[in-house]
């Protein structure tokens, strides 16, 4: 059935049964016809993976709320190429996280890759997360959400459009700031341990915690100011500034042409 009211598709990376999922829905639901496309399980730090060697299966929670047995990558494509074929949504939103997706987190960030993935296939995405550790309460987060969804949809948001929005937890946030992305470091610890058969195995990830202090950056604005962080994204990945060290490279042999675009 036809609706004149805006379509909002909604996924996530830590499965369609979670509770950042459900704020997300009620936070938008006012605002338009939503539709859930989330992973049946946790993906979190899935990244932008996308499952072409095995089947995915679809299950329909109630209506216009799916599973996928697969990544947030995978949700998003099945809900945009499949679901939403004939019909595709004004606004793609994800989330909210539980947990911080600031920095570098955006590179691992299943979060970010569902929204990440309809911002590619042509829809507007913002993807939301809590910046806590817990208990996380998710009503703060929710009243932004829809305050920042009821805007976007009064406008006309260009199709590849992509925000990363970081709110900080256990406070009111007094406001938000436009911001880019910071730079962090979790450590880089490896803990080696030794099964039951004396077999070794391995845990990677580290649990100590540090920002740089950047002005203007996601984690200063969130972490530091406890203000909301609004990053627009976009998938240049050039690095335009090496350009021309690298077009002083001699390479024996070989000669170098200009590109089409220099």
């Amino acid at each position: 059935m036809s609706s004149s009211r805006p379509r909002i598709l909604v996924s996530n990376d830590d499965g369609y049964f979670s509770e950042g999922l459900q704020t997300l829905v009620e936070a938008v639901s006012p605002l338009g016809e939503v539709w859930v496309v989330a992973p049946d399980r946790e993906q979190s730090a899935a990244s932008h993976s996308i499952s072409l060697h095995r089947p995915l299966r679809i299950k329909e929670v109630r209506e216009r709320w799916f599973s996928v047995d697969g990544t947030p990558t995978d949700c998003s494509y099945l809900a945009m190429n499949h679901l939403l074929k004939d019909n595709r949504p004004q606004l793609m939103v994800s989330g909210i996280n539980h947990g911080a997706n600031l920095a570098d987190d955006v590179m691992y960030s299943g979060t970010v890759a569902a929204a990440m993935e309809a911002a590619f296939l042509g829809v507007p995405a913002i993807a939301f997360s809590l910046v806590s550790r817990g208990p996380f309460d998710f009503k703060p987060a929710g009243r932004f959400v829809r305050a920042l969804v009821t805007e976007a949809l009064s406008k006309p948001l260009p199709p590849r459009m992509l925000l990363n929005v970081n709110i900080p937890g256990g406070v009111e946030p007094d406001g938000y700031v436009i911001t880019r992305q910071g730079r962090h470091s979790y450590g880089n610890n490896v803990v080696e341990k030794e099964d039951p058969r004396g077999r070794k195995y391995y845990w990677i990830g580290g649990t100590e915690y540090a920002h740089q202090d950047i002005p203007g950056s996601d984690c200063n604005a969130v972490l530091d100011e406890k203000r909301v962080s609004v990053t627009p994204l976009h998938f240049e990945m050039t690095d335009h500034g090496r350009i021309p060290e690298l077009s002083g490279w001699s390479l024996k042999g070989f000669t170098r042409h200009e590109s089409g675009g220099a």
